[in-house]
């Protein structure tokens, strides 16, 4: 039975990778399977998506770092068009063993945003023991993209995942067998019954508690299979509607700052969604952080947790 960390364990601060946007934009190639994408939005927006888009991120990279965040920013190209560049955490995920894996996405405009510079920056400043390449699952048509087709409980080495046309069971389970980690797969949908694109729009795994629209999840047995894994992992159960679900409010991440205190990351959009007592929940684990990201958001339907992407390797001396 996996045993959840104590939460008076001493953390270290956070160390994230973030792209800073330089042709953000509305990805047709991804709305198909992302719901969260607002066409119409996008559409109005057009003109002014990359202004917003920038400003928004440098003022969420400011609050994240005045907390004591540590935040590597690498500036994306105009060259080849990356309009989703700024959600890295599909691509690439650090693992505290030393570990990068690269992941198979389904948009080909997706794929160009994998950069072998922004890697060797990686190991110029972190000790890389090994590096997974799972890319050759896209010649198959399989996908898994990195920590939004998976919400990682770390501690417990648990992946949960919801299947979708961006994760592929065949997938996981390479990944579950070459880092040692247990998979809870399930279906999930949105009220509207589409599967669900990316788990980690769903739930978020925190130290003590988990975030998750357990409505998204129709099939009972599987349900309940995912709540009795958080169970066993002694975290508390925190649900979220559909309607907070759709504004983001699954898509928050748990940092360390100074003085090895933790902090619950989401948007503006998120916090709002919540009603008084669960902010009063979360405050008793975390201090929140919410920035506007509305136009991210919009445009790209993804949030807060998908701009980050946690480099858990070891700093290098």
């Amino acid at each position: 039975m996996p045993n959840s960390s104590p939460s008076n364990i001493l953390h270290p601060i956070s160390n994230l990778l973030m792209i800073r946007p330089v042709n953000f934009g509305f990805n047709e190639e991804t709305a198909h399977s992302n719901a969260f994408q607002d066409k119409e939005f996008g559409i109005k927006n057009k003109e002014n998506a990359q202004k917003i888009a920038v400003k928004e991120f440098d003022e969420f990279v400011e609050k994240l770092r005045n907390e004591g965040i540590k935040v590597l920013i690498i500036e994306d190209t105009l060259e080849p068009a990356t309009p989703d560049s700024i959600f890295p955490n599909n691509w690439i995920s650090f693992h505290e063993n030393g570990t990068i894996v690269t992941y198979p996405m389904e948009a080909h405009n997706r794929r160009l945003e994998r950069r072998e510079d922004i890697i060797q920056t990686i190991e110029n400043q972190f000790i890389v023991n090994q590096k997974i390449d799972l890319t050759s699952f896209e010649k198959e048509g399989k996908y898994l993209e990195g920590t939004g087709s998976m919400v990682l409980d770390r501690t417990n080495k648990i992946a949960y995942a919801c299947l979708s046309p961006r994760t592929n069971s065949e997938v996981l389970n390479q990944f579950g067998e070459q880092l040692g980690y247990e998979m809870v797969v399930f279906k999930a949908v949105d009220s509207a019954g589409k599967a669900i694109y990316h788990t980690n729009v769903l739930m978020c795994v925190a130290t003590d508690f988990v975030v998750i629209c357990l409505d998204a999840i129709p099939d009972k047995n599987e349900r309940d299979l995912v709540k009795k894994t958080i169970e066993m992992t002694n975290k508390k159960l925190i649900e979220i509607s559909f309607s907070q679900m759709n504004k983001f409010a699954g898509n928050m991440l748990e940092l360390t700052g100074n003085d090895n205190t933790k902090y619950l990351v989401m948007s503006d959009s998120a916090f709002e969604s919540l009603s008084e007592n669960q902010i009063t929940i979360f405050e008793k684990y975390c201090k929140i952080i919410h920035s506007d990201l509305s136009m991210i958001e919009g445009n790209g339907g993804g949030s807060a947790r998908c701009m980050m992407a946690e480099v858990l390797l070891e700093v290098k001396n």
